[in-house]
């Protein structure tokens, strides 16, 4: 049996609270690992100090900018690659993977390259002190020469995922992350490079996850082809990419940009408040990324099953997909909700960062049950091609709704507003959200229906 056939088998024939699963959990481990590598990174920084911990979070905006690039051209690529060959056509497939590879490199060199001439001034902006400065600058450019890795592997990553292998991305992003884990202590405090050795553990595993997921495809394990031969020079071939990949632009860049007004907003309480926030919001990320990953099982199955026109599979998958999600993210966020202070704590023991973590992280575990409906509108909308709807749906959460309640509620709660405004954006935006999907599921056939896709390997 061919790779495609064996493609159409899983992705159209096996029931899907069987794929699903089956397709989402070595993402929801890869992106669990890959956020424990975050929260390590968080954990032993700690241990310079609140200002040292304050520049994590600051930095978080940097990598937000490469993720952006990254996430465009591999969500943009990835399910138009889904899509293709639940049609048939394998060369669209290897053109798209090819063009979008390369020109993502390409960018992320270029983007690298100007903000490391900038990195004071890029660091102030991020929402730096006088005191985290140092902290930030010296972190900030290990990730700066992280950034083709970082933007590479996402590129391979989902490529990977809208094909049905997400294990094989596992493989990379797992090793990469345990890697970063055991070379933050030995680089910090055994070679007493301090955060110079948490950003340089950081750089060598991105580069060495990014090594295995080029392996994965140079050895042939997916459908598609790598090539520069197979990239195309048909501008619109790149602005298809850019255009389907735009709501993960829009988001990654809301992200960095949200993280800026969240460490300016935070500014004058200190460097604890920085500090607190950015525990927060990478637990709440670590929280969030079982969602992600679970959501990212769903896109390929979306994807493919729209192009293959199976309108009520897609249909049983979107639903099936909101309620896993809400069962394990009120698992983890109970959790995170009954225990605040020791969880803030494992990364900072400063009792006005615990403090104010705490308070922050209960407020955000009360409305992370109502991320799945969102995160799963975003990524079925986005995978079936419609564009403007998934981009609409990724300015909301970081975007129109996070940044005015950030620079709002402050006014009249102070402090209290900053730790609440996540809870309101996402609260905010799922409500948002559900018209879309009520209109999209009126609009769309209730049933199945053949297509050329069936003909080729379901014998119909």
């Amino acid at each position: 049996m061919s790779k495609e056939q064996q493609q159409y088998q899983k992705l159209v024939m096996t029931p899907v609270e069987q794929l699903i699963p089956r397709l989402a959990i070595p993402t929801i481990l890869s992106m669990m690992i890959t956020m424990i590598y975050n929260l390590v990174d968080a954990y032993f920084v700690g241990k310079l100090g609140t200002s040292a911990s304050a520049a994590i979070g600051v930095v978080l905006g940097v990598q937000s900018i490469f993720q952006a690039f990254g996430f465009m051209m591999g969500h943009g690529a990835g399910s138009q690659i889904s899509i293709r060959l639940g049609e048939g056509d394998r060369d669209a497939a290897d053109r798209l993977f090819s063009t979008a590879f390369f020109h993502a490199l390409v960018i992320s060199v270029i983007v690298g390259i100007i903000c490391l001439f900038g990195l004071e001034p890029l660091m102030r902006l991020m929402g730096s002190t006088d005191t985290i400065l140092p902290f930030s600058k010296n972190y900030g450019f290990y990730i700066l020469i992280s950034g083709p890795a970082l933007v590479g592997s996402c590129v391979l990553n989902n490529v990977m995922r809208y094909e049905g292998r997400a294990v094989l991305a596992m493989v990379g992003l797992v090793t990469g992350g345990v890697l970063n884990m055991i070379g933050d202590p030995i680089l910090m405090f055994g070679l007493g490079l301090g955060i110079d050795g948490a950003g340089l553990s950081t750089a060598i595993s991105q580069y060495i996850s990014f090594g295995i997921l080029l392996y994965m495809v140079f050895s042939k394990r997916t459908i598609s082809k790598l090539s520069l031969r197979c990239r195309s020079n048909d501008p619109e071939v790149t602005l298809s990419i850019m255009r389907v990949g735009f709501p993960s632009l829009i988001r990654q860049m809301l992200n960095s940009i949200a993280t800026i007004t969240l460490n300016h907003a935070a500014m004058p309480y200190g460097d604890a408040a920085i500090a607190a926030m950015a525990i927060v919001g990478r637990i709440v990320m670590f929280i969030g990324s079982a969602m992600i990953g679970l959501g990212q099982g769903f896109q390929p199955v979306s994807a493919y099953n729209f192009g293959a026109r199976k309108y009520a599979r897609l249909r049983k998958a979107f639903f099936f997909t909101v309620k896993a999600g809400m069962m394990v993210l009120g698992i983890l966020a109970i959790f995170g909700f009954l225990f605040p202070a020791p969880i803030v704590r494992l990364f900072r023991d400063d009792p006005q960062v615990v403090e104010i973590g705490s308070r922050a992280l209960r407020f955000q575990c009360i409305a992370v049950v109502m991320q799945p409906f969102s995160v799963t509108s975003n990524m079925m909308f986005q995978s079936i091609g419609r564009s403007k709807e998934a981009s609409f749906m990724a300015m909301l959460r970081s975007g129109l709704y996070y940044i005015p309640t950030l620079l709002i509620l402050p006014l009249f709660l102070g402090l209290t507003g900053i730790e609440c405004a996540q809870m309101v954006s996402d609260i905010l935006t799922t409500l948002t959200c559900i018209p879309f999907v009520a209109r999209f599921m009126r609009e769309t056939p209730d049933e199945d229906q053949v297509s050329e896709i069936d003909r080729l390997y379901g014998g119909a």
